[in-house]
């Protein structure tokens, strides 16, 4: 079985983070979307609510797991099985970051890192853009699954 992790804050997850796992569906025969905890980071979405958007978006896909985890993710996929991590790109600066994380990995264990690219629609969308509009009261309907409901 070939089974990836796309680890992230999904915080909250959007439509490129969506494209991401969609076309990784047809690449491996399951993937977890692992929701990292992170004590320093302030979230605006709580632990609970990142992974029932999660779980929404992908009731109806058997391929997909929703999990939370500490620690690093080399340690997360060796407990999960996992030979790969699912990573998407949306620019060259994320190329940049992604690859030198993808090598630590590599040196850390027997790990593969398979990156996409975002498709070019959605490459303008990251979940901070996302924070940030909810805060200033704009719609994120283009932005977002439908799960991801801001009241």
């Amino acid at each position: 079985m070939r089974r990836a992790v796309f680890p992230g804050s999904f915080d909250p997850i959007t439509l490129g983070h969506y494209d991401i796992i969609e076309r990784g569906l047809t690449l491996f025969d399951e993937i977890i979307l692992a929701i990292g905890v992170n004590a320093e980071k302030k979230y605006m979405f709580s632990l609970e609510q990142r992974k029932q958007f999660i779980e929404e978006a992908f009731i109806n896909e058997s391929k997909i797991k929703v999990m939370t985890y500490r620690g690093l993710t080399v340690d997360f996929c060796k407990r999960q099985n996992a030979q790969f991590i699912l990573r998407g790109l949306r620019n060259p600066g994320d190329f940049e970051f992604e690859k030198a994380i993808a090598h630590t990995n590599r040196k850390m264990s027997e790990i593969e890192t398979v990156f996409l690219l975002t498709s070019s629609g959605k490459s303008y969308i990251s979940s901070s853009i996302v924070r940030d509009v909810i805060r200033n009261g704009g719609d994120v309907s283009e932005l977002v699954p439908d799960t991801v409901r801001v009241k």
